[in-house]
């Protein structure tokens, strides 16, 4: 079993403390053994395979099926969203690589004027995420997509990159589209039949999900992404094994589709990082690949280094210090 370093183990005290019901699993891969614990104000106790959300940890298995629709000639980077999005009519509209790369021109949740307006005046009462509550701006069905999408027109062009949770959406609703199944039975197939993940699912399930907990130890269950277009920026729940079942295949690039998401297509910090499709990557050769997501109380990181075989998932169900934690688990990898 890989003993977790003392920098770790603080990081997990702190994050326990005064939580009463807290559970932070941290799993790790080490050339091949897979090892996980589970932690509570307490200090460590058993593994009951606990089903987490992973929030924008989902838009790696988004950008991973598009690979695979691109692999089998199904789609390509190169196609314009309006190809899938009926409606649009003429003019240019951002290409899949765009979307997937976070180079399209849309910023962190899509808005119109009146959106924009909403959420300055709610900002102050909701907080960030301490409140549990799904912002509007993810609370987007097909006809509202497609008002944005004309009402946002882009030019054609990189843009900046820019993180953007919309452009995550039109991925996995053009996706659905290819399939004629829609996203959600789509990615469930993915994880399940492709990906070996079984006890990983889109949406949450109240019977199987972990609650979440706000700072005050209340219950504010799980976020539920109904039938909006922006679940594939962030609705798959899943376990720790299953994590790390999908580290270990984007590893090894078993499948061969999964390279073309470790590409690099832009810079997102200047000799820092960059971004394949989703993917953050870091590293002299970009050998590691990341991605961090958080819900209304759930925070999680994955953290694969290709090189070395190595790969930390952490994953909570009361939000904790997201920055403190990649820095952590960061300063952990370049020991090996």
């Amino acid at each position: 079993m890989h003993q977790l370093s003392p920098q770790m183990q603080a990081f997990i005290k702190s994050s326990c403390q005064n939580k009463t019901h807290m559970k932070l699993t941290v799993g790790t891969l080490i050339d091949g053994e897979r090892t996980i614990q589970v932690f509570n104000d307490t200090g460590e106790i058993p593994n009951n395979n606990d089903v987490y959300e992973i929030g924008s940890i989902t838009k790696t298995f988004t950008t991973s099926l598009l690979a695979k629709y691109v692999y089998e000639g199904k789609m390509s980077l190169d196609d314009s969203i309006s190809r899938y999005v009926d409606g649009l009519g003429d003019g240019y509209y951002p290409t899949l690589l765009r979307l997937a790369t976070h180079q399209a021109g849309y910023g962190y949740l899509p808005a119109t004027i009146k959106d924009g307006i909403k959420m300055i005046l709610l900002a102050p009462l909701l907080g960030s995420r301490n409140g549990g509550i799904m912002p509007d701006g993810l609370k987007v069905d097909e006809t509202r997509m497609k008002k944005l999408l004309l009402e946002n027109k882009k030019e054609d062009k990189d843009y900046p990159w820019a993180y953007s949770n919309f452009g995550m959406g039109l991925l996995g609703y053009a996706i659905g589209q290819v399939s004629g199944k829609g996203y959600f039975d789509t990615m469930d197939e993915f994880l399940a039949q492709e990906l070996n993940m079984p006890n990983s699912y889109t949406r949450t399930n109240p019977n199987k999900n972990l609650h979440g907990y706000n700072k005050k130890n209340k219950d504010i269950g799980n976020w539920d992404f109904g039938n909006t277009i922006m679940a594939s920026a962030g609705d798959i729940s899943a376990t720790a094994e299953d994590m790390l079942q999908y580290a270990e295949l984007h590893m090894n690039e078993t499948m061969p589709y999964l390279s073309l998401t470790h590409q690099k297509h832009t810079t997102v910090r200047k000799g820092l990082s960059c971004s394949g499709l989703a993917w953050i990557m870091m590293g002299d050769n970009n050998q590691i690949i990341m991605h961090n997501g958080g819900t209304g109380a759930f925070d999680s990181l994955l953290m694969i280094d290709k090189q070395k075989k190595v790969a930390y998932v952490v994953l909570s169900n009361y939000l904790i210090n997201a920055g403190k934690l990649f820095k952590t688990v960061l300063d952990d990898l370049k020991k090996f």
